[in-house]
């Protein structure tokens, strides 16, 4: 899989890994992997989507998947990735999932070719993006929204970590 995607960044192909432990392969290598970028976010959700998003001849391709592409879920295991054909959802998971992840500020860190992750240089800053909180509160407000529409009172939300407080104290 490493030599594929090597493979295709020396193709002129970009490609965007958003990984959330180990990746093997090392990115911006001049002449090998120059067109890659790998992004590790290690946040508030231990699980996290296996989303594949291709370009092919400018037809775009989603897939969604149960597992990452480790040589053990590849070849000992049986394992589900099916294509997303709803083209509004396809926008949805392109524009707004992402999109998001790849502008994460807080909790990205951004592997060299040496393999060394440093984090994002904007994590400190107050507002710094965090891809898993703003998705949080997409949802909460979309829930909110739906329940409103349908006359249903609204239950406790769900709310960010950054924003949940008991008494006063953060929770």
């Amino acid at each position: 899989m490493i030599q594929l995607l090597y493979q295709a960044s020396q193709a002129g192909v970009k490609v965007d890994l958003l990984v959330r432990g180990i990746c093997c392969l090392r990115p911006s290598v001049p002449g090998v992997s120059e067109k890659i970028r790998v992004t590790s976010i290690v946040g508030r959700f231990l699980e996290h989507s296996r989303i594949f998003y291709f370009r092919n001849g400018g037809q775009e391709e989603v897939y969604l998947g149960s597992a990452d592409l480790m040589p053990r879920n590849l070849n000992r295991r049986v394992e589900v990735d099916f294509p997303v054909q709803d083209k509004k959802l396809v926008r949805l998971i392109k524009d707004e999932i992402l999109a998001i992840y790849l502008k994460d500020q807080a909790k990205a860190r951004h592997m060299h070719s040496d393999g060394k992750y440093t984090r994002d240089p904007d994590f400190a800053r107050k507002n710094a993006l965090n891809s898993q909180e703003t998705l949080i509160a997409r949802a909460v407000k979309r829930q909110s929204a739906l329940l409103v529409q349908e006359g249903k009172q609204a239950a406790a939300p769900l709310t960010s970590r950054a924003s949940a407080t008991r008494n006063g104290r953060r929770v």
